[in-house]
């Protein structure tokens, strides 16, 4: 085909095991889900398989089997989705979804002025309308965005503050137990503070949409619907919860007897790389830069307040 004469032959790889990988998926996950995302799943699987065959026409590349990665990712999935069950196979449709949409953008604007630009546009037509539409379907009002994004806002930011809260009292007083105090309370403090932000920030949403809606139906206005989506005493929770979580991840070492802030470290940098690859995975950014992202923030939070605390001991004599 003409278009196989001009491609690059890494992206018409990795764009076949895509599809090859999303095939597989859908495969694995009809056979743990109810009734219902079955149904979907099995046109999701015939409208895949059609896609995954014009793929490999158009780049003249035949691959029938994934490469470990893959392989290795594929059944992390089916083994997350089996323990928490329909929910999280929702969350991976929909994650599977917003990822696609960004790698057939890019393909589209290598291939858009070529000879089989027209047929490569009918195609990505029918994966952005057809699959979008069956996973819309199947997910709508099942998953709760803002209470995803509660958690891992949360999680997210206990973490990393109660991380460098321990960092910097074991620069400032270098006594176990004296760090596992402080920064116990600190997480306690710290919950109840997200909690209450949340909350209040919540409520006066709340009470400013409801005085939208008053003014518009006075003036017989189209008002649409009012309600919030999130309510601001679960969110509170939610947040509040996540935090305290987030912030136990680097205290449980010295609550195990850590006599210094490295297995602190070491414990948050591997729950960042957890919670930043969910993250990017569940909202379509790249893995990598989400990690290293956080990553070099919680090395800067570590290593700024560290010498805060070591440069507080030394100007006021703290010791313990």
């Amino acid at each position: 085909m003409a278009a196989a004469l001009q491609h690059d032959p890494k992206l018409a790889r990795a764009l076949i095991l895509d599809e090859l990988f999303d095939l597989s998926l859908y495969k694995a996950l009809r056979e743990i889900t109810d009734r219902d995302s079955q149904k979907v799943l099995d046109e999701l699987v015939r409208v895949e398989a059609e896609h995954l065959a014009f793929w490999q026409r158009f780049f003249d590349t035949r691959l029938t089997a994934l490469d470990f990665g893959r392989r290795l990712k594929l059944w992390f999935f089916v083994l997350v989705c089996r323990v928490f069950g329909t929910t999280a196979v929702h969350l991976v449709l929909e994650a599977i979804e917003v990822h696609g949409v960004r790698k057939y953008l890019s393909v589209w604007k290598v291939y858009k002025d070529q000879p089989l630009g027209a047929a490569l546009k009918d195609i990505l037509l029918d994966e952005f309308k057809h699959e979008d539409v069956l996973v819309t379907q199947l997910t709508e009002r099942k998953i709760n965005p803002e209470k995803i994004r509660n958690i891992f806002l949360g999680l997210n930011d206990g973490l990393v503050e109660i991380l460098g809260a321990v960092s910097g009292f074991f620069g400032a007083f270098g006594d176990a137990v004296t760090v596992l105090i402080a920064a116990s309370t600190t997480a306690v403090a710290g919950s109840l503070s997200m909690g209450a932000g949340a909350y209040a920030a919540l409520s006066s949403e709340k009470e400013v949409k409801g005085t939208q809606f008053d003014k518009k139906q006075f003036l017989g206005e189209e008002t649409g619907s009012s309600r919030m989506e999130e309510q601001p005493l679960s969110s509170a929770v939610v947040v509040g919860c996540s935090y305290f979580a987030g912030a136990m991840v680097p205290v449980l070492p010295v609550l195990l007897g850590a006599t210094n802030a490295l297995s602190s470290l070491v414990a948050a940098g591997s729950m960042v790389i957890l919670v930043s690859t969910l993250l990017a995975f569940l909202s379509g950014m790249n893995i990598r830069r989400r990690i290293l992202l956080n990553l070099i923030i919680i090395a800067v939070a570590v290593g700024v307040t560290y010498a805060i605390g070591i440069l507080a001991k030394a100007l006021w004599g703290i010791s313990v």
